[in-house]
């Protein structure tokens, strides 16, 4: 095999990993905007405020920080912004319900019942199987570019074959880190 072809197989591989390492990071990235008992500044990602006219992300208005382990406190930057936060919180799909004291809001975060934890493990496996689906669909195309290579540049069979086996193997290993991730999300929703 000439050292082109095996340079371009392995370009194929290493594109694949590095979507494969991508569309990990996403997920693992999601699963922090997923509430659990205790209180993460991580739940505020999604949020979007109105500010002048546009929509802005909450920590570009505000810092957030956790004094107790179920309590988020918002300070904004710019007093103005504080009945807008405020109303985003309001309107978010938190559940939560901010006091605001004028200066500073606070968000109290109450326990999960069995049957939110439930609903919140579901989303989380949902999205675990988005992840998986994603890292399928970069399995596919980098077997596909492989047998392509077989079939117009002469690729050895024996060659490719190798070749998709090592793209499968690094398939299963990021199947096995979105497991373990969802694994971790399950046990830390479930957490009372």
């Amino acid at each position: 095999m000439s050292e082109d072809l095996q340079e371009e197989v392995l370009t194929i591989q290493m594109e694949a990993e590095e979507k494969m390492e991508k569309s990990l990071q996403s997920i693992r990235i999601e699963f922090q905007s997923i509430r659990t008992g205790r209180a993460n500044p991580a739940i505020l990602n999604r949020i979007h405020v109105e500010y002048y006219g546009e929509p802005t992300p909450l920590q570009q208005l505000a810092s957030v920080s956790v004094p107790e382990p179920r309590m988020l406190v918002i300070q904004p930057y710019d007093k103005s912004a504080l009945q807008e936060i405020d109303r985003a919180i309001q309107k978010s799909d938190l559940g939560i319900s901010p006091s605001n004291d004028g200066k500073v809001i606070r968000l109290n975060i109450p326990p999960l019942t069995e049957e939110r934890r439930r609903e919140f493990v579901k989303l989380a496996k949902k999205i675990a199987e988005d992840g998986k689906v994603a890292v399928r669909n970069v399995r596919r195309d980098a077997i596909e570019h492989i047998k392509k290579l077989e079939k117009d540049k002469h690729l050895p069979q024996d060659q490719s074959k190798d070749h998709q086996e090592e793209v499968q193997k690094l398939t299963d290993r990021f199947i096995d880190a979105l497991d373990k991730a969802a694994a971790d999300k399950e046990v830390e929703i479930m957490e009372h």
